[in-house]
């Protein structure tokens, strides 16, 4: 099935279930008396004060909202602090709809005690910081954690997460005919059942219904994307996985971090006991290695497993020095547009592997999806593992957006590549042989890390004949001036006597894909960078609908060149 027919498809499924990731909830939550709560609290070491214990006190809180107009009865309604107002100001609406009790701060209560609220049938908690409880309650009240037949694995990253998740969830599927749960910034899925969310990234209390609701559905291995912005806003507090992934480390989210050793930090909280059991990472760099030694002294030596992929090409031969533990990947090959390749330890052991989606830079994030699953399967999963992650068909999921082939003369692919790591790892799959030249359209994201923009420029015209600089999502600000930083950068790396034949900046960008297009021959490689999946481009807070495949199958068409039948169908339904 192509992957547009599979969209189709989910978001009609998702009646199903009834709702958004932001409206649904578990069937049979654990629920919990407000005692419980406040015993919970005080063990998380929070220091909690029921300021006003309601006559109602024992009956279960069945639910939890951040958001007052999401409560429902017999919920938790906490109020935060906000940028803009306090939760509190809208306790009113909670208690209307029924709220059990709400947990706020010491400014909150005062808002409560100041409007004069009647608190009769409604529980009152204060603790002064609020977020990183809020995913350990969620994981009480919904009982998260209590369906042991489900198996949680996690990816976080710079680059390479969401393929990787998606190639965890194709693995279990396929290979192992398991119910799947994937929860990741393209796509969630309840066993195969698409649900959309408001938010690219669920906030705790929803991730806790989501995993509830994948318990209920009999859901026995589940996939999530974990980014440093949802360690660090507490998003997936609460939730312990089975195994986690690390791919790697590059310049990104600085304008968040401001050091990469910050957020190196804020990725390291991944691998602690808390929240994972073992890990597995690609140690390829300094940072990888950095990480790997974070892991064996968090859950020791035995939980933290070594992945060394060289950035997908491999090794000559596993280094001598490896043992069990230490897998590297050897033997790469390539196959049609995809790799075959083999991951062996120190002691012997190997995984033969295959993987048909494009670019060096897959050969890693299929090593450690295989890894993963591997280390994480009894030995009788293992048997049934070997034969599929040989074959190719389970490391070859469809994942919107991640290198997606629309022609193939010229050989054109919509990618999501958005910094200079992921940028640089696309252009070096793009080369064709025969004399074909690389073009590639991309720009640079407003309101983010500045200093990567002429970087980016640079990378560009080091890799590519053709620069065609253009927006991506300026934000709030002037995209003119993003595109002259970017375009500032290829100018000094061609001074210095890198690649580029030409560099334009050209807007908007759906004229940029174009220009691209009309530029190119049948033995040209066109790469599309940056946005990806994504189908509106954010330009002064206002949502202008875009989506780079579908540009980009227009404008082939249009110059008379043949594209796949996925995106026919595309363009017939457009």
């Amino acid at each position: 099935m192509d992957s547009e027919t599979r969209l189709a498809q989910d978001a009609r499924r998702t009646s199903h279930l009834g709702g958004d990731v932001q409206s649904l909830r578990p069937r049979n939550p654990r629920g919990s008396t407000v005692t419980e709560l406040v015993e919970h609290l005080e063990a998380l070491g929070a220091h909690p004060v029921l300021e006003h214990q309601s006559s109602e006190s024992e009956e279960d809180v069945r639910g939890i909202s951040m958001d007052s107009r999401a409560v429902r009865p017999a919920d938790l309604y906490v109020a935060l602090p906000g940028a803009k107002a306090h939760g509190a100001q809208f306790a009113q609406k909670a208690l209307e709809a029924q709220a059990h009790a709400i947990l706020t701060d010491t400014a909150g209560v005062r808002m409560i005690r100041e409007a004069n609220l009647s608190l009769d049938r409604c529980s009152l908690l204060v603790c002064d910081s609020l977020r990183p409880v809020i995913g350990s309650l969620a994981a009480l009240i919904y009982g998260s954690q209590d369906y042991k037949g489900l198996n949680r694995y996690a990816v976080t990253g710079t680059n390479g997460k969401t393929t990787t998740t998606y190639m965890l969830e194709s693995v279990f599927r396929t290979a192992l005919k398991a119910k799947t749960g994937l929860i990741g910034t393209i796509q969630i899925l309840v066993d195969g059942v698409s649900v959309p969310s408001a938010l690219t990234t669920p906030e705790s209390v929803h991730v806790h219904s989501l995993l509830a609701i994948m318990g209920e559905c009999g859901v026995s291995h589940a996939a999530m994307e974990v980014s440093s912005h949802a360690i660090d806003y507490h998003r997936v507090d609460g939730v312990v996985y089975k195994v986690s992934g690390f791919t790697n480390l590059t310049q990104d989210h600085l304008d968040l971090h401001g050091t990469m050793q910050n957020y190196f930090d804020s990725k390291a909280q991944l691998f602690t006991p808390e929240r994972t059991e073992r890990a597995v990472i690609t140690a390829d760099d300094k940072w990888g290695e950095k990480m790997l030694r974070h892991a064996q002294i968090q859950l020791g030596t035995g939980n933290a497993v070594r992945l060394v992929t060289e950035y997908g090409m491999g090794l000559a031969e596993v280094p001598a020095e490896f043992g069990p533990l230490d897998w590297a990947v050897i033997n790469v090959e390539r196959d049609g547009l995809g790799h075959r390749f083999t991951l062996a330890n120190g002691t012997g052991d190997t995984i033969p592997c295959c993987t048909h989606l494009p670019a060096d830079f897959n050969v890693s994030n299929a090593a450690l999806a295989a890894l993963m699953v591997y280390i994480g399967a009894s030995e009788e999963e293992r048997i049934i593992l070997r034969p599929a992650l040989a074959d190719g068909t389970a490391l070859t999921p469809i994942v919107p957006g991640r290198m997606q082939l629309i022609s193939l003369a010229p050989h054109t692919i919509v990618d999501f590549a958005h910094n200079p790591d992921g940028l640089t790892r696309a252009l070096e799959a793009m080369d064709r042989p025969g004399g074909g030249r690389v073009i590639i359209v991309f720009g640079a994201t407003g309101e983010r890390d500045h200093l990567k923009r002429p970087l980016m420029g640079e990378i560009a015209a080091q890799h590519a004949d053709i620069v065609i600089v253009t927006d991506d999502d300026p934000h709030g600000e002037d995209p003119a001036p993003i595109r002259e930083a970017v375009v500032a950068g290829a100018e000094r790396a061609n001074a210095a006597g890198a690649r580029a034949s030409q560099i334009l900046n050209l807007a908007p960008r759906e004229v940029a894909i174009a220009r691209a297009i009309e530029l190119a021959d049948a033995r040209d490689a066109i790469l599309i960078a940056g946005r990806g999946h994504e189908t509106a481009q954010d330009v002064a807070g206002t949502d202008v609908q875009l989506d780079d495949r579908v540009e980009t199958a227009k404008a082939l068409v249009s110059n008379n060149f043949e594209i796949l039948p996925d995106y026919r169908r595309m363009l017939e339904e457009a």
